[in-house]
């Protein structure tokens, strides 16, 4: 594996150079911090990186004997994230340049700590790193209905999880400014 993006075919067979992989998962817009920190303990381990998002359009369908994973849109109207997939292979290419690591993206499917979570098992991960949510409003509400990604990851397997802060700290004597 190369210090640059290696096409990995989203939810297919796992290449056994990921093994002991950090993980880190990402969304589109969000600051390069999460994944440079990402990269950082990457290095530190001397693993590589495994940079995942999901798709929570779209869910497994079924799985094939062969570990090729089926799924399906939720909704039939909602076109492809063909441009979102690329909008986050440049903002990765761009934060990881010159820094070292070996890394790859993988385009998951589903409830995203439950796939993050399944791929870590997978790949023997030996860290996964999450963004903490965007402020305001409609992040809360999302929240509230759906949980944090981070808590739930804390609570359904037994690796570390770093929570890389990507918003303006907040003092502790104030709330958020809705």
């Amino acid at each position: 594996m190369s210090e640059a993006a290696s096409d990995v075919p989203a939810d297919g067979p796992v290449d056994p150079a990921l093994t002991g992989a950090v993980i880190v998962g990402v969304v589109p817009g969000e600051p390069p911090r999460v994944v440079k920190e990402a990269a950082r303990y990457a290095k530190a381990f001397g693993a590589p990186l495994l940079v995942v998002n999901v798709d929570v359009t779209r869910f497994v369908a079924y799985e094939d004997p062969d570990g090729f994973v089926q799924t399906a849109p939720l909704e039939l109207s909602i076109a492809g994230r063909e441009s979102e997939v690329e909008q986050l292979t440049s903002e990765t290419t761009a934060a990881l340049e010159g820094c070292g690591v070996p890394w790859s993206f993988r385009q998951l499917v589903g409830d995203p700590a439950l796939a993050i979570k399944k791929l870590a098992d997978e790949v023997h991960g030996r860290l996964i790193v999450v963004g903490t949510r965007k402020g305001g409003i409609g992040e809360s509400i999302r929240e509230f209905f759906t949980g944090s990604v981070a808590v739930r990851l804390a609570h359904r397997q037994t690796r570390p999880v770093l929570v890389v802060p990507i918003s303006e700290i907040i003092p502790d004597d104030q709330d958020f400014d809705w």
